[in-house]
């Protein structure tokens, strides 16, 4: 048997088997191996932070990673914004029908691998299977536990005028990778996701400075939306510069083929930054240590406005306002 059936879903035999020896080949760990409806956790000291995230992306395989990583990826950052250290994931798959068996364990080996690498534990997990068309091969469903155990909270709105907005590296590689390996482009690219997990990375800026206000990971919406979003919260203005926004030519020459603006494609490698003025050049230069942020950039500021919006200083000299995205870009990039 190479493909997945829906006797791999129903609890009996085939289910086991598939647990046995795929799941705990893979996520092997004490909790996990306690094999209960609910795995029970030692107490964890500290503020405890929770994330939940679905991900059903095609395709399932692409350059730089692959749905079972992005899984892991796109939960640990999600509790590193908030200065989270991430301690525990589960994960749950929802399997079409008729999946080939050696793609399912080259995805929960990414997931294992990736968690890994972030020393994460996966401690629970589901796994349903439905009829052939009632999804796309695979969709995975996590939720991310971390605790808080840094004296100060970074996701406040009091931000100033004078703060600075750093952004860790290029923008719009997850979004423009994804949508450059769909069968109907049918063109040779290398361009590669920025699929990564950013927890160090914070932890070295959080080690360096305790006047990091906000952080975010641009994910879908992109840079623009994100700090848009900021802009709505903390009814604060930020100006940006275009020339301090770093976009790799290939993802710039794919977006301009499709005409989109790479300012709202989805990053998954990413983070921004508003951080006090005084301490903006020792975390930046902490963040160009680290090989996620080599390419960090001071790209703009909170300034003083009248009204509260998100402003793009041009190349050209002109300064012009920003929006959230509106209506689906890229469907299915995560």
């Amino acid at each position: 048997m190479d493909r997945i059936m829906l006797s791999h879903g129903s609890g009996g035999e085939e289910t086991h088997k598939l647990i046995n020896e795929l799941f705990y080949k893979y996520f092997k760990n004490d909790i996990l191996l306690q094999q209960n409806d609910s795995s029970i956790i030692n107490e964890i000291k500290g503020e405890i932070a929770i994330t939940t995230d679905s991900f059903v992306i095609n395709p399932i395989f692409f350059e730089g990673g692959d749905i079972g990583k992005l899984s892991v990826c796109g939960t640990i950052n999600d509790l590193s914004m908030s200065g989270a250290r991430p301690l525990y994931i589960t994960v749950a798959f929802i399997i079409e029908e008729g999946l080939l068996i050696s793609d399912l364990e080259k995805i929960v080996k990414s997931i294992a691998d990736t968690a890994s690498l972030a020393k994460v534990s996966i401690i629970a997990g589901d796994t349903k299977v439905v009829d052939k068309g009632r999804c796309d091969k695979i969709y995975i469903n996590t939720t991310g536990v971390g605790v808080i155990d840094y004296s100060k909270s970074i996701d406040k709105t009091d931000i100033e005028v004078g703060d600075k907005i750093i952004l860790s590296g290029t923008v719009g590689d997850h979004g423009i990778s994804i949508m450059s390996q769909r069968e109907y482009f049918q063109v040779e690219n290398c361009i590669k996701s920025d699929c990564a997990c950013l927890n160090e990375l914070v932890e070295n800026m959080l080690s360096t400075s305790n006047n990091i206000k906000i952080m975010r990971d641009p994910t879908r919406g992109g840079l623009a939306t994100t700090l848009k979003e900021i802009v709505n919260t903390t009814n604060k203005s930020i100006l940006i510069n275009e020339a301090s926004i770093k976009i790799k030519e290939d993802v710039r020459n794919f977006s301009e083929i499709l005409g989109l603006d790479p300012l709202y494609i989805a990053n998954e490698g990413k983070l921004i930054c508003i951080v006090n003025s005084e301490d903006a050049t020792k975390v930046l230069k902490t963040m160009k240590e680290n090989k996620l942020g080599k390419d960090a950039s001071i790209i703009g500021e909170v300034i003083n406005s009248d009204n509260a919006n998100l402003y793009l200083k041009t190349e050209l000299g002109a300064t012009k306002i920003l929006q959230m995205a509106q209506g689906e870009i890229l469907p299915r990039i995560c």
